[in-house]
């Protein structure tokens, strides 16, 4: 588990974006039981995570299209919160930092680690913004 002097600003970056941070597998089933659409973001304190995944979900919010609810949980630090949301991302593997866009609580499109490092913030603000334009109508 990673010290909290080290993930709260990582944490507190997407809240002040409007993200609610899960901290137990009933908030993550709570969440993606709502209708609509849902982003979930699995953040880490990778460097990816630092420079690119958080700047980049924040960017993608900038426009018409974006998901109905907003929610993160950290990698190493809420381990029940994880484990919830990476049931609802099968068949994808566990992965982070990873970003999962959900409609009435079903998974529509994933970004894993490999989708996110090497790509600037901008990229995967376009990317996500795609997703969007598809499923948050």
């Amino acid at each position: 588990m990673y010290p909290q002097e080290l993930t709260a600003p990582m944490e507190a970056q997407l809240v002040a974006a409007g993200f609610s941070a899960l901290k137990s597998s009933e908030e993550v089933e709570n969440t993606l039981k709502l209708e609509g659409t849902a982003l979930v973001v699995v953040n880490s304190v990778c460097g990816c995570a630092a420079g690119t995944a958080r700047p980049g979900v924040i960017a993608s919010l900038e426009g018409a299209a974006k998901p109905t609810h907003l929610a993160t949980v950290f990698a190493g630090v809420d381990g029940d919160a994880v484990a919830k949301a990476r049931e609802f991302m099968i068949p994808f593997p566990p992965s982070s930092p990873a970003v999962a866009l959900f409609k009435d609580g079903q998974l529509v499109h994933m970004l894993e680690r490999h989708h996110i490092e090497g790509r600037s913030a901008e990229m995967i603000a376009d990317h996500l913004k795609e997703a969007y334009t598809s499923y948050c109508k």
